[in-house]
């Protein structure tokens, strides 16, 4: 694993503003809202060549919290390479106010190679040779089946969805990624991947002690790696990072739920889909709900179109029973509201161009050890799970937010899989605000 920090400086043309550290930037803020002097009046009483002594001065003034003037250092982007992917998912989980970026895993090495060593990650040293062995037969059966379905696609002309003016490398692309998109089910959720990651030093705080609260190894040792990083530019917010025991309570609880509740689901036999949506349409008395749904949503042009109050204001749940963790991964990022996953196999599945009895000796192993890692209560048991298995998932967020991850889900070259949970999402929505129907553009995410 390592851990880039990226500090953002003006460019060339801009040589006229002052350059000024994260730290000092938020001092300087939380001192603005302390002053009517106005920025330029406060920016002259700093001294550039001493940063840190204005820094000191002005915190011990304005006697701010480190929280509320955390937020005010502006993109603090750092860059990890080589982390698990289940640690990708697990810090977009928890950076809900990041911008970021992961590694496709149609761009990323497959094959045993591209895994952590067992001890980083805390796979037991006597299931080691076992996990090891089992994550080379998910590549190959990876690698065979991408093979497999690259040759298929190529060979019947019409499997795969294609523009009929679409120009050579594109057809050539599109037909690539029919076949890695299919096969990807079988890739570890311990494959190393790289993420990238922008916010402020308070978020940075709040995810780094978050992560250092986990009882995942390669979760503490991110935290203390990124911590290192941050105390280069934002070293008196990042004091404020180390694990803590609410933190630690309730990481220990939501693995206890996790392995009660994976023991008892635990499957590899696909599940049904299953999807459920609430809409809470209620308004405060004094206010009511003056705006109809389609004046909410008419006006748009596209799905980046603004939303009006009617469905700003709209609280939408939705979740499905059986979200492979390759869909998890992205729709995970969609960073309103909360999300919640126990992130446990209940089942497993495959799409239907490959044959799950085929495989049915490599899920039954797979599953074994995955029983094994949770009757021992080891939070290691997420690093045996690959990439189809299927957990419930959970989305709390507003109308206007659920629309646009429908449209954009559903909406030219999305993947199939996420078309369907999103369309059926959809259909669930509309039975309770059927006003909106009209107004969503729904996709057919051709070509895929």
């Amino acid at each position: 694993m390592k851990v880039t920090g990226l500090a953002l400086v003006p460019p060339p043309s801009a040589a006229d503003l002052p350059k000024v550290t994260p730290e000092l930037l938020a001092s300087v803020l939380a001192r603005y809202s302390r002053s009517n002097e106005g920025i330029h009046a406060i920016l002259e009483k700093v001294d550039l060549a001493n940063p840190d002594a204005s820094i000191d001065r002005i915190l011990k003034f304005v006697d701010y919290g480190h929280a509320s003037i955390g937020g005010l250092t502006g993109g603090l982007a750092i860059a990890l390479d080589d982390i698990s992917m289940w640690l990708a998912y697990k810090i977009f989980e928890i950076a809900q106010m990041a911008d970021g970026q992961e590694s496709s895993t149609r761009y990323i090495t497959m094959d045993a190679d591209n895994l952590p060593a067992p001890a980083e990650i805390g796979i037991p040293d006597d299931l080691a040779p076992r996990w090891r062995g089992l994550m080379a037969k998910a590549f190959a059966a990876y690698n065979s089946e991408y093979t497999r379905l690259d040759a298929l696609g190529a060979a019947e002309p019409g499997r795969v969805r294609v523009p009929a003016d679409a120009k050579p490398a594109v057809v050539t692309r599109i037909l690539k990624n029919y076949a890695l998109d299919r096969a990807r089910y079988f890739i570890p959720l311990a494959t190393r991947t790289n993420v990238g990651l922008v916010q402020s030093s308070r978020m940075w705080a709040a995810t780094v002690k978050h992560l250092d609260s986990m009882p995942h190894p390669e979760a503490r040792a991110a935290a203390a790696l990124i911590r290192g990083e941050l105390l280069k530019i934002s070293p008196r917010l990042m004091r404020h990072s180390s694990a803590e025991p609410s933190y630690q309570e309730q990481a220990r609880q939501e693995l206890a739920a996790s392995l009660r509740l994976g023991l008892a689901r635990l499957s590899t036999a696909p599940l049904a889909d299953e999807v459920w949506v609430h809409v809470d349409r209620s308004t405060p008395p004094f206010l009511g709900e003056d705006q109809p749904v389609s004046e909410a949503l008419r006006h748009r042009a596209n799905r980046y179109g603004y939303q009006g109050a009617a469905t700003r204001r709209m609280r939408v749940s939705f979740a499905w029973n059986n979200l492979a963790i390759a869909e998890l991964r992205d729709l995970n990022r969609h960073r309103t509201g909360h999300r919640y996953t126990p992130l446990i196999q209940a089942g497993f599945y495959l799409p239907p161009e490959i044959a799950h009895a085929a495989h049915q000796p490599l899920l039954d192993e797979q599953a074994a050890l995955t029983r094994e890692l949770m009757q021992r209560g080891s939070p290691a048991y997420v690093y045996s799970l690959l990439l189809g298995a299927q957990t419930p998932f959970e989305h709390g967020t507003h109308a206007d937010k659920f629309i646009y991850e429908a449209e954009l889900r559903t909406g030219m070259g999305a993947h199939y899989r996420y078309a369907e949970h999103l369309s059926d999402a959809l259909k669930a929505f509309f039975t309770q605000v059927p006003e909106a129907r009209e107004w969503v553009a729904e996709g057919t995410a051709e070509p895929e």
